[in-house]
């Protein structure tokens, strides 16, 4: 069995060199992989801290900040649900999951940026639209990409915080009061959403001239039907809010999914949604768990989570949605608050609390540097003169 905190990097660890070989990913792939493998170890260097009271030791190693590290998350989606929080307004917020069908994975893998900006771009104006015919309003959404399933296929979605709230036409912003469980029409979200998705796939392959080779593939789609996942709306702003964080700063896979790690491959358990739900034990060789795994690196500088409409930045300066906040805004201390104050008032955890006496507060009294050894560093197979090749961060 391994230590739950660290099965990902064991696994790169024991298995990166196999799956380079096989599947030859590109340097930024390597460089992910690299990261995370590297994350809270002596390769990226640390410190060494001191009780001031009972003189206690412990070594902590610096972390990776990878969007894709299982270790690096927790506090990023802490501050991300208190700054929504403070920008929620008073009103209803829906959940709306949009998903594209699994025969549109192979499209997808060819170009995964443009792929999945092609959805976002499709969701805002799918939602957008439904704003305007139904009620005359410019609407808004925060939209959260992801792209895996519980066995870690490929399988993009985007989640949706809609507000029952938009913008009129002479800019005041107006409450939708809606009875019911959903915003809008399920269904007919569907069929909009596939008709910009499609519309815009088969613009993009007649530019490059394969628009035939898929040709009988869009027509397939056409005839399917496109699932739009919408809940009932929340109690409160704060309720969804903090729901819809669960899901800003996943990866695909957490440590503590991973169960056992042997010679062979990994064991992890998985929801089986086709059979209500349940938690399952799965096995993959290490090899295609890695492969898997890499499906979900996105591209690099990409932004997975964007916001639209009157829950953007450039919007929310033409209006002011102070009286329509969900909650007053607290006083800022004129004190600068640090990130470690920060995650232990909204954690209740203090990274500077003694683990022995817990009475005392560490001190640093030594710095470990980083190392930048090439033994430290993934080696990726150069195709041409089949000798191993260095990538460093």
């Amino acid at each position: 069995m391994r230590d739950p905190g660290n099965g990902l990097a064991q696994i790169i660890g024991r298995f990166s060199e196999q799956y380079i070989e096989q599947y030859h990913p590109n340097s930024f792939i390597i460089r992910t992989l690299d990261a995370l493998q590297k994350c809270r170890t002596q390769a990226l260097g640390g410190h060494i801290e001191r009780c001031d009271r009972c003189g206690g030791e412990r070594t902590s190693y610096n972390s990776c900040r990878n969007l894709h590290c299982p270790k690096c998350q927790s506090a990023k989606q802490a501050f991300w649900v208190e700054d929504r929080m403070k920008d929620a307004l008073g009103v209803k917020y829906f959940h709306v999951v949009f998903t594209v069908l699994h025969d549109l994975n192979a499209l997808c893998m060819t170009d995964s940026a443009w792929f999945y900006n092609v959805m976002f771009q499709c969701v805002w104006q799918t939602l957008q639209g439904f704003g305007y015919s139904h009620y005359g309003v410019e609407s808004g959404a925060i939209c959260v990409l992801h792209t895996w399933g519980q066995n870690l296929s490929l399988h993009p979605h985007i989640h949706c915080l809609v507000p029952a709230a938009g913008l009129t036409l002479k800019g005041n912003l107006k409450r939708i009061t809606k009875q019911g469980k959903f915003l809008y029409p399920v269904k007919m979200l569907g069929k909009v959403f596939r008709g910009k998705l499609l519309g815009k796939l088969k613009r993009h392959l007649s530019e490059l001239g394969q628009l035939s080779e898929y040709q009988s593939l869009l027509d397939q789609l056409w005839r399917k039907p496109w699932v739009v996942y919408c809940e009932p709306p929340f109690g409160s702003p704060e309720h969804i809010v903090k729901y819809l964080g669960q899901y800003t700063h996943r990866v695909a896979i957490s440590n503590q999914r991973i169960q056992h790690i042997d010679k062979e491959g990994v064991s992890f358990h998985m929801k089986d949604y086709a059979d209500h739900g349940k938690r399952k034990l799965t096995h993959l060789s290490g090899v295609e768990f890695l492969h898997r795994f890499s499906l979900h690196i996105l591209p690099r500088r990409f932004v997975r989570i964007r916001y639209f409409g009157i829950v953007s930045s450039k919007i929310k300066k033409s209006f002011n949605p102070e009286q329509e906040k969900a909650a007053p805004v607290k006083e800022v201390s004129p004190v600068k608050e640090t990130s470690q104050d920060r995650l232990k008032r909204l954690t209740q955890f203090d990274i500077y609390q003694c683990p022995y006496c817990k009475q005392g507060r560490m001190q640093v009294v030594e710095t470990i540097p980083r190392i930048r050894s090439p033994g430290n560093v993934l080696y990726p197979m150069d195709d041409k003169r089949k000798s191993l090749k260095p990538f460093n961060l």
